[in-house]
């Protein structure tokens, strides 16, 4: 129908481990310690907007991929899962190139803090990248929301581990160096990495390319071992300095 537009306002941000798209998981709850919280912005940083929120255990997330190019988007895709060589209709997808930018995400409320001012829904595991817009939040319904034996198409079981990451020496000195501020840093850089975030065109190819990823306040930088497709070697890890 023409005429018909929506202009929207973002009600919250999102504070995540994530801080590029690139290593972000493509669903949320596949890399336990990538957790995160929603921040509410103002005039929605009000207690009384979350009254009642903490009964439940999972919420839905409306958000905005905001690392996409505006107006970027096809009618079809070519779905990680399906090896990035096989197209399928952009609406039997979660790509992120679609006509509205707008993403759906289930996560697990762990709990809510209200003080000084502001309201924070502490999260468990997220797939949403930092500073991620939140347009609403709905609570999740297990009658309602639930079916387990629903069909999903291409996607039907959860997918697994593709990569073995091992962490070379100078990765190890500086993790045991990190490890009282950044408890379990290993298995998240592990977790996240063993997703195999690369481009799904470059998953099957021998290479020597040396690859980065920010995960909290550091560059992570890693490449596949030598003559190998699954084995992968972190090389260093880096705190990131942040000029203001």
């Amino acid at each position: 129908m023409s005429g018909l537009s929506l202009t929207l306002t973002p009600i919250a941000i999102v504070h995540s481990p994530y801080k590029e798209k690139f290593s972000v998981p493509r669903q949320p709850d596949l890399v336990q310690d990538g957790t995160g919280i929603i921040e509410l912005l103002p005039p929605y940083n009000q207690p009384e907007c979350v009254r009642g929120l903490a009964q439940f255990s999972h919420l839905w997330i409306i958000f905005q991929f905001n690392k996409v190019p505006t107006g970027k988007w096809s009618p079809t895709v070519r779905p990680p899962r399906l090896g990035g060589n096989q197209r399928i209709g952009v609406f039997a997808s979660r790509s992120t190139y679609r006509p509205n930018p707008l993403g759906l995400s289930k996560v697990e409320l762990r709990h809510i803090e209200c003080q000084h001012g502001k309201v924070l829904l502490h999260l468990g595991a997220i797939d949403l990248v930092d500073g991620t817009p939140i347009f609403d939040i709905k609570p999740y319904l297990a009658y309602a929301d639930n079916q387990p034996n629903a069909k999903s198409g291409f996607a039907q079981d959860k997918p697994i581990h593709q990569l073995h990451v091992t962490f070379s020496e100078q990765a190890q000195n500086t993790l045991q160096k990190i490890e009282k501020n950044r408890p379990h840093f290993q298995r998240f850089i592990t977790e996240v990495i063993a997703q195999d975030p690369r481009p799904a065109y470059q998953q099957k190819k021998l290479s020597d390319r040396i690859y980065g990823i920010r995960l909290h306040e550091f560059n992570v930088r890693w490449k596949m071992q030598e003559n190998s497709l699954n084995e992968v070697i972190v090389l260093n890890i880096e705190e990131v300095t942040v000029s203001l």
